[in-house]
């Protein structure tokens, strides 16, 4: 089950970072995904390194930095996405 929520979680933090971002992104939906889930990891790896990882009632400041850590993964796959499908079409 801790799947499951882990793919609906990225999808969405995935889809809330493109939707942050600038401009058009091109990746698939579900590398999207995967970015978001990557994001989630690393906000939660955030959060429990500062100390605010588990608290009592909704964890506001874990949920923010995991949409933050969304934002920056799915920037840098962006990046890394066109410049990799960029070498494809020309070559």
């Amino acid at each position: 089950m801790g799947w499951l929520w882990a793919i609906i979680v990225g999808f969405v933090l995935g889809l809330i970072a493109k939707a942050i971002l600038p401009g058009k992104q091109h990746q698939p939906l579900w590398l999207t995904t995967l970015f978001g889930i990557a994001g989630a990891v690393l906000g939660n790896a955030v959060a429990t390194w500062i100390g605010v990882g588990e608290t009592a009632g909704i964890d506001w400041t874990r949920h923010l930095l995991q949409i933050v850590g969304a934002v920056v993964v799915v920037a840098l796959g962006e990046m890394m996405y066109g410049a990799i499908k960029g070498k494809r079409q020309t070559t």
